[in-house]
């Protein structure tokens, strides 16, 4: 069987289980675990776009994500309808996000990641303490959710497709992003920004248009938390927001589609489900990441990949190439025959 035959029954399979999931879970408390997976998966995703495809770690995510969720509820809470106020939180999205670009496009590495840390804490504080706007620590209710083509998303079930179509939306985009030109060129930034430039590639361009991508999906999950909870306040901005977002990516497999998914279930089944039976569990959730860092530096899903192939291998008896020439080359300079037996003179 070829391997795009596996990976299409995979992503046959997942699609199924996906679709049939409130059928087969019934319990609204795991349903609604699995919104919160597919919101937070949207999330690793946009930011996956920056650290796995552009080499720029952010901690500065969660603002963008808080943003949304702000200006949905601010725009509901003024008297917009549904659809208005979220055009509108994205539209606002977009616009901080280019301020955030154009202020922390002035460096990259180390100093990308602090002035993105610097932006996320001003975006909490104002959350924080302009509580004329924000209504500060009480945060800001929203009565309803929508109801499009008069589908009420109020019960766990509806809620869950909603999330689900939004979520494979996000995943079709990133695809078509991962392989479309601009996707190229933005990986060519993070491997030889130089060189692309004398190429004459706009190297800061590249990355800002990428930075604009990633924000507007951090929007999309934003209003999703925002519609989940029915209420945002200034936690949702907080620094540990964005770290989780980024131990989402790094932990999963930065740099591909599936390794952010992986992440975001990892992280919201430790903090959701395995916290109800496991009082210290931010304890077993650092030994997970120490140990996938430890023996998965690439992230859990390539390094699972990695294992499988050479498990398989060695089922079968089979030996890869280069060990197989490196193995044959040795057994020659010893006179012997790939068996272990001396050669036979002629």
């Amino acid at each position: 069987m070829s391997p795009s035959t596996v990976r299409r029954a995979s992503i046959a399979v997942a699609l199924a289980l996906l679709l049939t999931l409130p059928l087969w879970i019934g319990n609204s408390y795991y349903i609604n675990i699995a919104s919160q997976i597919l919101l937070w998966a949207v999330l690793a995703l946009a930011l996956n776009v920056l650290v796995g495809y552009g080499g720029l770690v952010s901690l500065g995510h969660a603002g963008l994500f808080a943003v949304a969720g702000y200006s949905a509820a601010l725009l509901l809470d003024a008297g917009y309808g549904h659809l208005a106020a979220d055009l509108g939180a994205i539209a606002v999205t977009l616009a901080v996000a280019a301020v955030f670009a154009v202020l922390a496009l002035r460096a990259t590495g180390i100093g990308f990641l602090m002035i993105t840390l610097a932006i996320g804490q001003i975006l909490w504080g104002i959350a924080y303490r302009w509580a004329s706007l924000t209504n500060g620590d009480n945060g800001i209710n929203v009565p309803t959710r929508p109801a499009p083509f008069g589908l009420s998303l109020a019960s766990a079930g509806p809620f869950y497709y909603a999330t689900l179509l939004t979520f494979l939306l996000a995943v079709l985009a990133m695809a078509i992003f991962v392989r479309s030109p601009f996707g190229a060129s933005l990986r060519g930034t993070r491997d030889q920004a130089r060189r692309m430039t004398a190429l004459g590639y706009n190297v800061w361009l590249i990355r800002f248009l990428a930075i604009l991508f990633s924000s507007f999906w951090a929007g999309v999950a934003g209003i999703l938390f925002l519609y989940y909870n029915k209420f945002v306040s200034p936690q949702v901005v907080a620094l540990t927001t964005s770290a989780e977002a980024l131990l989402m990516v790094i932990s999963g497999g930065s740099g591909t589609l599936l390794g952010p998914i992986v992440g975001a279930a990892m992280v919201v089944v430790m903090k959701n489900v395995v916290s109800a039976y496991i009082e210290r569990w931010n304890l077993v959730l650092g030994v997970i990441f120490i140990l996938i860092i430890s023996f998965m530096p690439e992230g859990l899903v390539p390094g699972s990949v990695r294992l499988w192939r050479a498990g398989w291998q060695r089922i079968r008896g089979q030996t890869p190439r280069a060990h197989r020439h490196a193995l044959h080359s040795t057994l020659e300079a010893r006179g012997l025959t790939p068996s272990g037996q001396p050669e036979r003179a002629p």
